[in-house]
């Protein structure tokens, strides 16, 4: 058949797709980014915060109404909206003809093939603390020249705001083996560079070996020719080690830039959102980050209006983000999640505040930014290209500093022929906004 696959939500997100994509060709299908060519479609859901929820419910009803009009026979919803809402969206949906959970993608295939061929609407759902199982190659969506690395599943931190938890069930890394193999196989397909996701990286291996195993698991995957560079996501400030920050420093693949996620400033604020530092603590791993890789690129998120936040909280957390000058930062205005227990706490505050108070500090932020951005002018960096500038002798390009579709962009000017995935060495030699401008760096004509 020909299936239409939609991936919606984070980057964890879309390596199970891209597995369900590797399982459904690997059972004969094929794939079209046409939606009245699409024989199937298969939406692998998001939901978050409430914008993610509203985008997965539009696109379900979305393809719902398409399949009244066109050539699909069976429309299949997966992911965290389908784990969370399973009868609702059964019920309220009749155009759904199939659902899977959070722990059961690689149930796919049959799952399509039961929709196709009986009355009943399947569905699976298999015990959340499972990892699912590997039975064919992932399918890059991503271009071929990086990919991301799932090194877990799950999490137990059970902040206040959070659903994960109750979608995802309870933290389980993946053997360092297996996560090895499948980096091997990825760089046999060309790809250069490894994103490691989960949704708390510093933990891996605690739940296997016993203990932090992320500095083994860079050492390891550093080993694997092909690959050049290797970007830590979602690392939570107070699991930081010493034996990390050395592997960052000391494994020359591994790119000097850190995902911390903090969400706020304020320790009253923390103790309520569940997490488990304070603002000294998380200053001192700033610092320390920063003393140690000086060149470091510190990406971090914070929350705005969360239940209870105070002016004066929010003027701490003003000033926090302007004390610290974070490379990278994204904020989310709060969303009130049904089970959760920030959901019924008092104190909740109107949405005009909570966007009022987020924009504040993303202002704040692109001033820092733009004076960063300002601050590169001069530097000599090797780059990845991305693609071509249509019409225009020039490419757009990644740092180390930039994770894909979240950060960035260098743009050089060149009319020299690059491949996506090349590595070019460039001179910074301009910055507007956001993004860089440079040349190619020729070391023999300086």
């Amino acid at each position: 058949m020909k299936i239409l696959m939609i991936s919606l939500g984070c980057d964890k997100n879309l390596v199970d797709t891209e597995n369900m994509l590797g399982l459904l060709s690997q059972d004969g299908h094929t794939f079209t980014d046409d939606e009245q060519e699409a024989e199937a479609i298969i939406i692998n859901t998001c939901c978050f915060i409430g914008d993610a929820k509203e985008e997965s419910i539009h696109t379900i009803l979305e393809m719902a109404q398409l399949k009244e009009e066109g050539k699909c026979r069976a429309l299949i919803v997966t992911g965290c909206l389908a784990q969370r809402y399973r009868q609702e969206v059964l019920k309220e949906i009749p155009e759904v003809d199939g659902i899977v959970g959070t722990a059961s993608y690689d149930a796919i295939a049959q799952v399509l093939k039961k929709a196709l061929s009986q009355g009943e609407k399947p569905s699976c759902f298999e015990e959340l603390n499972r990892l699912s199982e590997k039975k064919a190659e992932r399918m890059l969506t991503t271009g071929g020249h990086y990919a991301f690395l799932k090194i877990a599943e799950g999490c137990d931190k059970h902040c206040t705001y959070c659903i994960i938890p109750s979608l995802r069930g309870s933290y389980r890394s993946v053997p360092m083996e297996q996560l090895a193999a499948e980096a091997a196989k990825l760089a046999e397909k060309g790809v250069r560079e490894l994103i490691l996701v989960a949704q708390e990286t510093t933990l891996y291996g605690v739940d296997l070996y016993g203990k932090k195993m992320l500095h083994e698991l860079l050492h390891r995957l550093a080993e694997i020719a092909g690959i050049y560079w290797i970007r830590i996501q979602y690392c939570y400030p107070e699991e930081i080690t010493d034996e990390l920050i050395e592997a960052i420093k000391s494994e020359e693949k591994v790119c000097h830039y850190l995902d911390i996620p903090i969400q706020h400033a304020s320790d009253e604020i923390l103790r309520r959102m569940g997490r488990r530092t304070n603002q000294a603590g998380i200053r001192r791993i700033v610092e320390k980050l920063r003393h140690e890789i000086p060149d470091i690129a510190l990406r971090t998120t914070m929350i705005s209006g969360f239940p209870g936040e105070t002016e004066e909280e929010h003027e701490e957390l003003l000033s926090f983000v302007d004390e610290m000058e974070f490379e990278r930062l994204g904020v989310f205005a709060y969303s009130a999640e049904e089970d959760t227990p920030a959901a019924g706490f008092a104190g909740q505050i109107p949405e005009e505040v909570k966007e009022k108070r987020r924009d504040e500090v993303m202002e704040l932020q692109q001033e820092i930014a733009f004076e960063k951005s300002e601050a590169m002018v001069g530097r000599i960096l090797d780059v990845m290209i991305e693609g071509k500038v249509a019409d225009e002798p020039a490419y757009v390009a990644r740092t180390y500093m930039d994770a894909p579709g979240v950060d960035g962009y260098l743009f050089v000017n060149s009319g020299e022929l690059f491949m996506s995935g090349d590595f070019v060495r460039v001179r910074v030699t301009g910055a507007a906004e956001y993004d860089l401008i440079g040349e190619v760096y020729n070391e023999s004509a300086e």
